[in-house]
C-alpha cells in the first residue's frame, strides 16, 4: 500500500482500488457465471448470493492472490493470512438493501481494527470484485466512513434511514475495480436501482490465526490450485505459519 492507500484506509476503513481487471478479464468472469445458468437473483437478500464458484474455473482461483490485491492485505492483515469464506453476489432492479450492521462499538472480537506501533492490525476484511458498476446512482456498497474507529454504537436512527442519512456514503466502484473494506467498519448495501444486474465476487481473508466460520473454507476439487494458493486454506494457526511471500 502507498502513502495514500494507508492515509484512506486508516481513514474511512474501506479503499477502491479502481482498474484493476481489464474489461476483457471482466467479460469472461461474466461469460463463465452466465455458464451456469444460475437462477435469477431475487428481491431479497437471501436470493441475491451464490457460492462454490472457485470450481467452476481457474479464473476465479487466480483471483484468491492477485499480485495487485497480496501486498494490500499484507499491510492490512500480515503475513500469513488465510481465506475464511467466499461468495458472490448478484442483485437485480429492485433487490432489497442490505441493512447496516458492523461498526467498531460494541466490539466483535473477530471483526476489529486497532493501530499499534506504526501497524495497522485487522480481523475479518471483505475483498469484493466488481463485475458490474455501483455507486450512488445504482446502488451495491455502502458505508459509514470512519466507523471501524467509533466509540459509540450506530443509533437506530441512522441504521432505519440507511442511505437516507448524511452519514451513509455509496462510493462509486467501476466494473474491474476492487472494493477492500474490515468488517469492524459500519456497512450494508444499498437497494439496486440499474437496469443492469450487479455482480460482485467477495473474498473474506481472516488472519492466520483467527477463523471467523465455524468450518474451514474448503479448496476446489476441479481446479488445482498455486501452491501460495493453497496455503490460503490452511487452516487457522500462528506458530510457525509459512509465509505466502517467500520466493
Amino acid at each position: 500500500m502507498d502513502e495514500v492507500q494507508r492515509y484512506l484506509f486508516d481513514l474511512r476503513g474501506y479503499l477502491i482500488i479502481p482498474d484493476v481487471l481489464s474489461s476483457a478479464e471482466v467479460a469472461e468472469l461474466n461469460r463463465l457465471i452466465d455458464a451456469q445458468n444460475l437462477s435469477g437473483p431475487g428481491g431479497d437478500t437471501n436470493s441475491a448470493r451464490f457460492g462454490d464458484f472457485l470450481n467452476w474455473d481457474k479464473a476465479f482461483c487466480a483471483l484468491l492472490d492477485h499480485p495487485r490485491l497480496m501486498p494490500i492485505l499484507k499491510t492490512i492483515l500480515g503475513d500469513g493470512f488465510r481465506l475464511d469464506h467466499y461468495y458472490g453476489i448478484y442483485m437485480r432492479a429492485g433487490t432489497e438493501r442490505l441493512n447496516l450492521h458492523g461498526g467498531a462499538t460494541p466490539y466483535d472480537p473477530p471483526e476489529y481494527y486497532h493501530f499499534r506501533n506504526g501497524q495497522m492490525y485487522n480481523g475479518l476484511t471483505v475483498v469484493s470484485w466488481n463485475l458490474a458498476d455501483t455507486g450512488p446512482e445504482h446502488g451495491g456498497f455502502c458505508a459509514i466512513p470512519g466507523s471501524h474507529k467509533a466509540n459509540y454504537p450506530c443509533p437506530e436512527q441512522v441504521k432505519e434511514e440507511h442511505i437516507g442519512h448524511e452519514a451513509v456514503v455509496v462510493p462509486s466502484a467501476p466494473a474491474g475495480s476492487l472494493v477492500i473494506f474490515t468488517e469492524a467498519l459500519t456497512h450494508g448495501t444499498a437497494p439496486w436501482t440499474a437496469s443492469h444486474q450487479r455482480r460482485s465476487l467477495l473474498y473474506k481473508y481472516s488472519p492466520g490465526q483467527q477463523s471467523w466460520g465455524g468450518n474451514y473454507v474448503q479448496p476446489p476439487t476441479d481446479v488445482e490450485l498455486t501452491p501460495r494458493q493453497k496455503l490460503l486454506f490452511e487452516k487457522p494457526y500462528f506458530n510457525a505459519r509459512q509465509s505466502l511471500f517467500e520466493e
